[in-house]
């Protein structure tokens, strides 16, 4: 001990501290003294020592201990760093991380433990006022009042030769008119420019011309992917966009109707010039294209092949981003939004198809923090941002419905981590009392994650998509997932499991209720 000038002195220490719990112990080495030295002790200082030495020996082993349970034995004063977990069992949107986590890590803080009771009792206040209550629908005047331009921009019928909602409309400009020039996707974003160049180059090419006058073919969606983030969509897409009947917009998430045409980029950052309808259209054009050569092939079997493109789009905030409705639509009673997302997308699209990939609620918060969270993350710091949230969603409940809550931007701001999206059943419900049950697959992640051929077939299926190869399917179906967690972020390992029962307890009932709706008891997620 260099600090103990010239004495042979043995300090306890532990994680590198000096051990302050107990009186340091010292053993002074002395010429040739032995341990026989020990038996010339006082009565009370050997006493003292062996006391000492058996509560020592008791915090080591509750220490110990505790790496396989998740309370304390005796509470340790001192801070230790969570066991990193095997980075194979946790993905984000990767199926793999769907399978049973054997790994347990312990509890960093005995007080997270110790808080349960006082959560719970907000969990019960808020799961003794949810009710779902069914929605007044707004008539299609009211909507056109608020969205005049989209309405004079996309008709009320499409072409019946083709499987996607398309027509033709008039363009008016010259043959060396740029048709992308006013676009806010190409504006805002530099990675799509490149694509608009190449279409830009061929938009001549796909015009249609009659009696003088040019003609492109306008599209819209046949199917829409609308959720939910981090519960598998991109790999969903990224497999789906392989079958060579789907071409998807330009951009795999324009989220148009949700934010864009709000001028919405980030919520945060304030508003910017909306989009308009136009600008949405023009994602498709490449889609557009290849119909358009379908329809004005000669002969019959190039025109089957090209008109039975299925044009599609993944935005997953469909489902359930409403944030704007506060700044645009006049408040309703109790708080509610008057408009919603998908009351536009039936008044021009009664019939479109609508694709929802679902995971267990708990699992999908925490993928979702790990991905947007900037620093410091931990699973600390996770349960500290649940528990806040879970007290401002409260909050709201003691003095609104649930729908308000639900819906509220201002909470669903202030919010640390993003609680509601977990909410499937209220959003589902929402859905379901505008578009029929039939036009709706819904699908689990976890099953998806467990046979990923079964869950393609199914949206082949879904969609009346043409069979594949077999060397196409295997491309489709043995692809590495998509969108998987960050190695970084896998390294910090699961969350703690009292905030896992936490978050179990407080979705514990949208679960129900959603599994109720489908008629499945695997959308409890009692088991996952």
């Amino acid at each position: 001990c260099p600090a103990c000038k010239g004495e042979n002195k043995i300090v306890l220490r532990v994680d590198g501290k000096q051990m302050n719990l107990l009186a340091v112990l010292e053993v002074r080495a002395e010429g040739n003294e032995n341990w026989g030295r020990f038996l010339r002790f006082k009565k009370g200082k050997r006493c003292s020592l062996v006391f000492g030495l058996m509560i020592m020996t008791l915090v080591m082993a509750s220490y110990i201990l505790s790496g396989a349970h998740q309370e304390l034995l005796i509470s340790s004063p001192f801070h230790y760093g969570a066991f990193p977990s095997n980075p194979s069992l946790m993905d984000g949107e990767n199926p793999s991380d769907t399978k049973e986590h054997h790994h347990q890590p312990s509890v960093n803080n005995i007080s997270y433990v110790k808080d349960y009771p006082s959560i719970k009792l907000i969990i019960n206040s808020i799961t003794a006022r949810i009710e779902f209550t069914t929605r007044q629908l707004p008539d299609r005047e009211d909507l056109k009042k608020q969205e005049l331009h989209m309405f004079s921009v996309i008709p009320n019928k499409f072409l019946p030769n083709s499987k996607s909602p398309c027509w033709y409309e008039e363009f008016t400009g010259r043959n060396t008119t740029d048709p992308y020039l006013t676009n806010s996707y190409v504006l805002y974003s530099k990675r799509f420019r490149s694509t608009f160049d190449a279409l830009r180059k061929a938009f001549w090419g796909h015009l249609s011309h009659a009696s003088g006058k040019h003609f492109r073919l306008r599209c819209l969606p046949r199917f829409y992917i609308i959720g939910q983030p981090k519960c598998g969509t991109t790999d969903l897409y990224d497999r789906l966009r392989l079958h060579p009947e789907v071409k998807f917009s330009a951009i795999k998430e324009p989220h148009w109707w949700t934010r864009k045409r709000f001028g919405i980029v980030r919520l945060r950052d304030g508003l910017r010039d909306r989009y308009p309808v136009e600008d949405y259209l023009d994602l498709f054009d490449l889609a557009a294209h290849q119909i358009h050569q379908g329809l004005q092939a000669g002969s019959a079997k190039e025109e089957s092949r090209m008109t039975r493109i299925l044009i599609g789009e993944a935005s997953a905030s469909t489902m359930w981003d409403n944030n704007a409705w506060t700044f645009f639509y006049d408040n309703s009673t109790d708080g509610e939004p008057p408009f919603l997302t998908q009351d536009f997308i039936h008044a021009f699209q009664p019939d479109a198809k609508l694709i929802v990939m679902l995971r267990d609620p708990v699992e999908r918060l925490y993928s979702d923090y790990l991905y947007f969270a900037s620093s410091n993350k931990s699973a600390d710091d996770f349960h500290e941002k649940v528990t806040e949230a879970l007290q401002l969603f409260e909050n709201c409940m003691l003095d609104y419905s649930l729908r308000a809550c639900v819906y509220n931007n201002t909470l669903n701001n202030a919010m640390p981590v993003r609680l509601q999206v977990g909410l499937y059943a209220v959003y589902l419900l929402d859905w379901l009392a505008v578009f029929n049950k039939e036009q709706f697959l819904i699908l689990r992640l976890e099953d998806h994650a467990s046979n990923v051929k079964y869950t393609m077939h199914r949206v082949f299926q879904f969609l009346n998509l043409g069979p594949l190869g077999e060397k196409q399917e295997t491309l489709m179906t043995k692809s590495p997932a998509s969108n998987a967690r960050r190695p970084e972020d896998r390294n910090l390992g699961p969350m703690w499991p009292v905030t896992q029962r936490i978050l179990q307890d407080f979705y514990g009932p949208f679960n129900t209720r959603l599994a109720q709706v489908l008629a499945d008891e695997a959308f409890a997620w009692r088991k996952t």
